[in-house]
């Protein structure tokens, strides 16, 4: 199956060790969560956590989310034992931090044979890497780890984004070419709604599968910002039919709103109402 068949519009992160947060995530309207056993959980409390999200995911609730872990890094005393716990408990993807070489994912892969594998990028040797990374036959999504690679670096914070530009489009170029999924990075200020908005629409605009996110109240604009709007859907449909009645007249191409549209117009047409179907069915249920 396609990995980017359905919405990724909306990750939320949520640690691990947080029993309560675990359980009112079955019913948050976000796409996917990634439960993170790495920077949300404290030293002490990562045997604690593995073992808890281990029983959370086996006993399920989390209806059509698609279920990402965040092991931590084989380099640190956790990491495998993280995977070896949630092997078999139901997760959808397994997410590995600050990976740099194949080599890594050929690990990960070994150790948990029947999962999908998510790369976080966030060093600048990995953005390097993306292109190789992304072709790995058991890889299936990219995360942008937008704060460790700013701190890696050493770049200022800015709102448009300039220092971190030439990565996010790197890997979201490595993506697509390899037909995974890509979505940006977090937003810390999240009580900043027109500061999460202008961001999402960026990465919307250039061509992210959706955010993660560190807060509940950011999930709504995530959502709405990475979907397709009236419009777009209504334009789609209205290309798909142009095109369709040129074609029984012999035509290659057809105009709609003053504007050529050729097949390639429609085969983005048909990924809106495709994307759009997918949507509404991950609501409905």
């Amino acid at each position: 199956m396609d990995p980017r068949a359905r919405p990724f519009r909306s990750v939320l992160y949520i640690p691990g060790s947080k029993d309560r947060a675990l359980d009112k995530a079955r019913g948050l309207p976000v796409d996917a969560i990634i439960f993170d056993l790495e920077d949300a959980v404290a030293v002490e409390e990562k045997p604690a956590a593995r073992t808890l999200l281990a029983e959370t995911l086996t006993a399920g609730g989390y209806g059509g989310r698609f279920k990402i872990v965040r092991v931590n890094g084989f380099d640190t005393p956790w990491g495998r034992d993280d995977v070896a716990a949630i092997a078999g408990a139901g997760a959808d993807a397994v997410l590995l931090p600050k990976v740099e070489t194949t080599a890594q994912l050929d690990d990960l892969a070994a150790a948990i044979p029947d999962v999908p594998l998510w790369a976080m990028m966030e060093t600048p040797k990995g953005i390097l890497n993306a292109a190789a990374l992304a072709a790995h036959p058991r890889l299936e999504g990219f995360v942008m780890g937008t704060n460790d690679l700013a701190k890696e670096l050493g770049c200022r914070f800015r709102p448009d984004r300039l220092a971190l530009m030439g990565s996010l489009t790197h890997c979201l170029l490595a993506a697509r070419a390899h037909g995974i999924v890509a979505v940006d990075g977090v937003y810390n200020a999240f009580k900043d709604e027109a500061g999460l908005q202008a961001e999402c629409d960026q990465g919307r605009d250039l061509g992210f599968d959706g955010k993660t996110l560190i807060h509940p109240a950011q999930v709504a604009i995530a959502n709405a910002a990475f979907a397709p709007t009236e419009s777009e859907i209504d334009l789609a449909r209205r290309q798909i039919a142009a095109f369709e009645e040129a074609e029984r007249a012999g035509q290659g191409v057809a105009v709609v709103d003053g504007r050529i549209v050729e097949n390639l117009h429609i085969v983005t047409a048909r990924e809106t109402l495709a994307k759009a179907a997918a949507i509404a069915e991950l609501e409905a249920v």
